[in-house]
């Protein structure tokens, strides 16, 4: 399936997980009106957060989540955001050396991404890798060290910001080079329906790529191969609005982009919040992994 997700500076989970005394009016009509935070969970409404093509069903407009989840996502999503402006910060003192591409901003895609996958299930990304890395298992030392070059980092001083890796937790990479991670995502889903057995569902590979890689043609080679053998493969876009600094506008003549697809199904969710991102990757995993195709 090809999802698009447009992400900006701010997340939804500061406001999902405030309760009802300092949450505003505003944000409790947005996120869920029928939430009681003196519970253990809570409702909040996802309506208008999917735009579906080429496919009848979509997911629930609503989603239930326990005080732990909801923490839990925002404790992510803000070391996170701390980790990440303090590596800006120490990349413009000129302490990280080489490239320094940061994930701030679009935290809450990679956490709703995570909050639904299995643990089994593959990832594969951009460079902008980081936050990825610490949600597949590593760890804030093992990140940093790798951006100093230290040997405790994640790939032994060997990679920098762009190469981060970690088998056990199903995470490869971290591609330097634009939208290549994408052809490999999809060997990924290839190596997934080819070991599992018949009628059994699959682990899926998400391929992640940004806006400005959305018109590669390796990745619509990709694509006609996952439709063509029905890989358990999702392509997801991170549209942030640039590629770069291009904006969508003057780089690309499609900017809907879920709807790239051709026959493939496409699914647009709100990379602002957190829940919106989780419950439609579920969606998107089940599909995906039950014999349905990319």
């Amino acid at each position: 399936m090809l999802g698009s997700l447009r992400s900006v500076a701010l997340t939804a989970a500061r406001r999902a997980a405030a309760t009802p005394t300092a949450a505003s009016a505003a944000s409790a009509g947005r996120y869920g009106a029928l939430r009681s935070m003196s519970s253990d969970t809570a409702t909040f409404d996802l309506t208008g957060s999917f735009e579906m093509y080429n496919i009848d069903s979509a997911p629930e407009n609503s989603i239930e989540m326990s005080k732990e989840e909801l923490m839990g996502h925002f404790e992510m999503m803000y070391t996170m955001r701390r980790m990440e402006i303090t590596c800006d910060n120490e990349y413009k003192a000129k302490n990280i050396r080489g490239f320094c591409h940061l994930y701030d901003g679009q935290e809450a895609v990679a956490t709703g991404i995570n909050a639904a996958f299995e643990p089994e299930d593959d990832w594969i990304t951009s460079y902008r890798c980081h936050c990825i890395a610490l949600l597949r298992g590593g760890t804030i030392k093992e990140i940093v060290g790798e951006l100093f070059g230290l040997s405790c980092g994640m790939s032994q001083a060997k990679g920098g910001s762009m190469h981060f890796y970690n088998k056990a937790g199903h995470f490869w990479g971290g591609a330097g080079i634009v939208g290549a991670q994408v052809p490999l995502g999809t060997g990924l889903a290839f190596a997934n329906k080819y070991a599992v057995k018949p009628g059994e569902p699959m682990n899926v590979a998400i391929g992640c790529y940004g806006d400005g890689a959305a018109n590669q043609g390796q990745i619509w080679e990709s694509a006609n191969m996952a439709s063509l053998w029905k890989l358990p493969m999702i392509f997801c876009i991170e549209n942030n609005q640039y590629g770069m600094g291009t904006s969508i506008d003057r780089h690309s003549s499609h900017s809907d982009y879920y709807k790239m697809g051709n026959h493939i199904p496409g699914i647009r969710i709100d990379g602002m919040n957190v829940l919106a991102v989780k419950k439609g990757m579920e969606f998107v995993r089940e599909f995906a992994s039950t014999g349905n195709g990319p």
